[in-house]
């Protein structure tokens, strides 16, 4: 018997391409789309009247309105991927002629990035592809400023930021400023917080803010600076500068916790938080030992009385680089300020504005020891308190050679000082204060005395506080202070009786001038 040939076998053989000979089967299903998308590309050649026309009969042709409408839906879709499409090829080509129109490396280019301020870099990174890559670079996010005039940022925007900044974060600044700001260094003492914007003349209103809240306000929350702990490598370890501005929830353990995560920081700003005075002073000296500047402001001015005397001896124990430092509309009592100047043998800017209880006793006898001699700057406006008979001993000193250092002083009031026996007797045209002497003396000294003949900023106070505040007594032992003698004024009988027991933390002595910080 025969056996037929295996012709049916070959031939499907041959029929039958081996799928190593086409290794991409849509090869040319991708050619027919790309040519059919050429020659529907080529009807924006015609009138759009003829795409129109030609939806309009394929619409007329199908029988059912359900298949009119899938085929509108699939036109609509169609267009919106040719959409996609072509903005992303757009982009792609806008991208590689930048590649080769920027005339700088990309190395350079983070450098450049680098320094831009936070707004402009996203600015930037949101042009082109190629400037989006190099802004991600975490050396464009060294110095990070958030900061805005109304309320815009919120903790997500925070996070990206220090998130993309890594290890690279030096600085850190976010919140609401109100109004401009000094910059750092600067003496004319500003206010930040926007509860005072109204006093100072800026163009944000304390009104409009709180109809903003529930809104706006708060969206900055306490947790705002949770990215900046970790471990090790946290965001936080480098941080060389941390300013805060008005976030309103920001509490004292959400604070101290980004404290203790910055055993770098050299430079901490703290304007119209709701946080505790000493909780922040003590955190600082516990996490923060490298600290040269300290610039904190109250948000409740004079409410605060937190400060201790241990807090301040620790702070001084802590923190001796300390240069600069500023602790505005805070209830301070002189003995604790004079810790505070004669404790840190570095100081050079101080700023006490605003402050509350401040009465010129702490600065007997500061001008030729260390810790005072060494001042530079110091800034006592709007001091409540502040008698006129401590500063015509303080302007007493400078003349007779004490202060040598002393560039700028601020002692302006916006209602006068305080007399000798009664602070609510103010003193507006001082006899006894040797202003021009002190000017012809000392034409280097920049002197800020400012007095208006009236002014209601104490009723204005009162009717703030609403009966929440205890104005201090005057006792036999604190009048006797008062003397004009200069013998007076060259000792150092300070008043060491406000914290009871706590006194005895701190020892004056006045025959070497210096202070024996002795802890129980």
């Amino acid at each position: 018997m025969d056996t037929p040939p295996l012709n049916t076998s070959s031939s499907s053989m041959t029929k039958r391409p081996c799928p190593s000979q086409n290794p991409n089967p849509g090869f040319h299903n991708l050619d027919q789309v790309a040519q059919s998308l050429e020659n529907f590309l080529r009807l924006s050649e015609f009138p759009s009247l003829s795409l129109d026309l030609s939806l309009e009969r394929l619409l007329s042709s199908l029988p059912t309105d359900a298949d009119q409408t899938l085929l509108i839906d699939r036109a609509l879709h169609m267009g919106s991927m040719l959409l996609d499409a072509a903005n992303h090829s757009s982009r792609k080509r806008a991208s590689n002629h930048n590649s080769l129109a920027w005339p700088l490396p990309p190395d350079l280019t983070v450098k450049v990035f680098s320094s831009l301020d936070t707004q402009s870099l996203c600015h930037a990174a949101a042009s082109c592809s190629m400037f989006n890559k190099c802004a991600r670079d975490p050396l464009c996010y060294e110095n990070i400023d958030l900061t805005t005039l109304v309320p815009k940022v919120n903790n997500a925007v925070v996070s990206t930021m220090i998130q993309r900044a890594g290890k690279a974060l030096r600085s850190l600044r976010i919140g609401v400023v109100a109004g401009a700001h000094a910059s750092t260094g600067s003496c004319q003492p500003l206010v930040y917080t926007i509860r005072n914007a109204t006093v100072d003349g800026s163009n944000f209103s304390w009104n409009d803010k709180r109809s903003r809240q529930g809104r706006e306000s708060s969206i900055l929350t306490r947790s705002c600076l949770n990215p900046l702990t970790g471990c090790d490598d946290a965001p936080g370890t480098h941080l060389r500068k941390l300013h805060l501005y008005n976030i309103e929830r920001m509490d004292n353990a959400s604070l101290c916790a980004a404290l203790a995560a910055c055993p770098s920081l050299l430079d901490l700003e703290i304007v119209g938080l709701h946080v505790e005075l000493r909780q922040t002073l003590m955190s600082v000296s516990t996490n923060c030992h490298l600290i040269e500047r300290l610039f904190f402001e109250s948000s409740k001015t004079g409410r605060d009385n937190s400060l201790k005397t241990p807090t301040c001896i620790h702070l001084v124990h802590s923190c001796p680089h300390l240069t600069s430092l500023s602790l505005r509309g805070f209830k301070l009592h002189d003995y604790k300020v004079r810790i505070l100047l004669k404790g840190f043998q570095k100081l050079k800017y101080v700023d006490f504005s605003t402050s509350y209880s401040i009465t010129g006793n702490f600065l007997r006898n500061l001008g030729s020891s260390n810790g005072g001699n060494l001042l530079e700057v110091l800034i006592l406006r709007d001091c409540m308190h502040l008698k006129e008979v401590e500063v015509a001993r303080l302007l007493a000193a400078i003349l007779a050679g004490d202060f040598n250092c002393l560039v700028h002083l601020d002692i302006s009031n916006r209602e006068g000082l305080a007399s000798e026996g009664d602070w609510y007797r103010r003193c507006y045209n001082s006899s006894i204060m040797p202003i021009k002497h002190v000017l012809e003396a000392r034409p280097d000294l920049c002197l800020l005395a400012e007095y208006p003949s009236e002014g209601s900023y104490i009723e204005t106070f009162d009717a703030e506080l609403n009966g929440d505040m205890s104005f201090p007594s005057h006792t036999s032992d604190e009048i006797n202070c008062f003397s004009t003698s200069e013998s007076s004024y060259n000792s150092d009988h300070s008043s060491r009786h406000e914290d009871g027991q706590e006194a005895s933390y701190v020892i004056f002595e006045e025959s070497s001038d210096e202070i024996d910080f002795l802890t129980l």
